[in-house]
């Protein structure tokens, strides 16, 4: 059954500053949205409060699977946590431990669930099998990229929130996570993310403005727009 999520009027200030001011916006099954804007107007705030990192003043964020009611995941953290995946734009890796360590920590159904994912699942996808036993320091930013999106997705969730997953890394990398994203998406997940990346954004079916704290939805079709003109 087809599923969407509706963010509705989501307010966020810190002291006097009003950061978020009645944010909205939707995507469906199958979609990547892209939020657009420049440094410092909201986009990171947003994303984090839709993960549950931060709590916003008001507004919600409404789950729909086929004819169900809607749910609040403001207010369903339970149902949050298993439907959200989310990678923030720094690494939330430890550094000192290789990427299987790491995995360990998010992998909790047992040894047989990370070894079929690392076989024939999401992190085969994700090519981590490759770098598997190497210290995370050690790792290229992309590998660690790569390694976040592996552990967000440890339990399966069908909404994906990334914070400009291609931020400083090479074109291959980039292509790379790119093309694992929209092969999330043809398996029904939703992806929304920030970014700048002209890659990431014209593979996107819808896009957002974020500024003034509010949210313009683009018209047109986003591959090939001029991001300049936007912002």
């Amino acid at each position: 059954m087809p599923m969407k999520i509706t963010i509705q009027n989501i307010r966020k200030s810190y002291h006097s500053s009003q950061i978020l001011n009645g944010v909205s916006m939707e995507a469906e099954e199958g979609s990547m949205t892209c939020i657009l804007g420049k440094n410092g107007c909201g986009k990171s705030t947003l994303l984090s409060i839709l993960a549950g990192i931060v709590r916003a003043d008001s507004g919600s964020f409404l789950f729909r699977q086929g004819d169900s009611p809607d749910i609040d995941l403001f207010r369903r953290r339970m149902d949050a946590s298993r439907l959200i995946g989310y990678v923030p734009q720094s690494t939330p890796l430890l550094e000192e431990l290789t990427a299987l360590d790491n995995l360990r920590l998010w992998y909790t159904g047992g040894k047989s669930v990370l070894r079929q994912e690392l076989e024939s699942g999401v992190l085969k996808d994700l090519d981590i099998d490759s770098f598997l036993h190497k210290n995370v320091r050690t790792l290229s930013g992309g590998m660690k990229k790569r390694l976040s999106i592996g552990c967000a997705l440890a339990h399966h969730p069908r909404i994906l929130l990334l914070d400009e997953p291609g931020a400083a890394l090479d074109l291959i990398a980039k292509d790379q996570i790119v093309t694992w994203l929209k092969k999330f998406c043809t398996q029904g997940g939703i992806v929304l993310l920030a970014s700048h990346e002209l890659g990431e954004i014209e593979n996107c079916s819808r896009a957002y403005v974020l500024k003034d704290g509010c949210a313009e939805p683009l018209d047109h079709k986003v591959g090939g727009v001029h991001l300049a003109a936007l912002l």
